[in-house]
């Protein structure tokens, strides 16, 4: 059952007020952890998680705005506010993953013995599982709501899931074998993957606030779900975008010419109305076409094979 939008903006809210609780837990452990062991990897993680506190504060304070209904100045709304949300929170990433290998590349020169690994070893574990509840929330949020914000958010948390891991395991290397390097490589390589994340998110943010094209799924459902219609209507110049946690459809449809202007009203509303049982966010563009007349369209101009959609 889809969710109004007031359900939506509760889910979102509650989601980016537990990441920063939640991050700021993780920081004050990890901080200790750092203190009693001297590990590069521990460390890694809890600047990562310095980093999550603030990017969690741009991601609350994102959504709070991203729910503003439109207004005279903002007729689209206020939702792609997530995706600069989105755009900083890859930037922190970037900049904790370069942090985190220049520190890296130092100690492979000159190592760092490790002390209290077990107490270590307690301190990620308990990490990882506050963070992997998190995580489990935020896909359910991010699925229901289609927030980029959130779904930005739980991207940068389901890495701590990974780094957490990763650090458990070199912390029981180092504790049983006495491998002091492994660390420093386990730091190196997880920068290395907040690197790739800080492009995938940051990529994520650059197409929402450009327009892109939503997925061929979404496109090929639209033109599916107007065949449902008893005229079974043509439509062409089909063009989507997302606005941030809500779609928005233009399309033109073609009706017969014959039809006076209110039949040819309430036949589109009907399309409108079909359109919102599965979108119920959407907001709707539909321009009106007698079938036949000879244009041109935005479907003619868009030429090669990567613009045909199959249906």
């Amino acid at each position: 059952m889809p969710l109004t939008q007031q359900q939506a903006n509760k889910l979102k809210q509650i989601a980016a007020s537990g990441s920063i609780c939640l991050a700021l837990s993780l920081c004050l452990i990890k901080s200790i952890g750092v203190f009693y062991t001297g590990s590069l990897a521990v460390l890694s993680s809890m600047i990562d998680s310095l980093s999550d506190i603030f990017a969690s504060l741009i991601t609350l304070v994102a959504v709070k705005i991203s729910v503003r209904p439109a207004d005279c100045s903002y007729r689209y709304g206020y939702g792609k506010a997530e995706a600069l949300s989105a755009l900083f929170q890859a930037a922190f990433i970037a900049v904790s993953g370069l942090f985190i290998l220049y520190d890296a590349a130092l100690r492979l020169k000159a190592p760092f013995p490790l002390s209290q690994t077990g107490f270590g070893l307690t301190i990620m574990i308990i990490s990882l599982i506050l963070t992997l509840i998190l995580v489990a929330f935020q896909r359910y949020v991010a699925k229901k709501t289609s927030s980029p914000a959130i779904k930005a958010d739980s991207m940068h948390y389901s890495v701590d899931i990974l780094t957490n891991s990763s650090i458990i395991i070199s912390l029981v290397i180092v504790h049983f074998w006495q491998i002091s390097w492994i660390d420093t490589i386990m730091a190196g390589a997880i920068s290395i993957y907040l690197l790739y994340n800080a492009y995938i998110l940051g990529r994520d943010a650059v197409f929402l606030l450009l327009d892109r094209e939503l997925s061929d799924d979404i496109r090929r459902s639209i033109y599916k779900i107007v065949s449902k219609h008893p005229l079974a209507p043509k439509i062409h110049d089909l063009r989507t975008r997302s606005l941030g946690g809500a779609y928005m459809f233009e399309f033109h449809i073609e009706l017969d010419g014959s039809l006076d202007l209110y039949t040819a009203h309430k036949y589109t509303d009907e399309v409108e109305n079909l359109i919102r049982e599965v979108y119920p966010n959407a907001q709707i563009i539909i321009h009106q076409d007698p079938s036949g007349l000879p244009e041109e369209r935005l479907d003619n101009k868009l030429i090669g094979a990567t613009c045909r959609l199959k249906k």
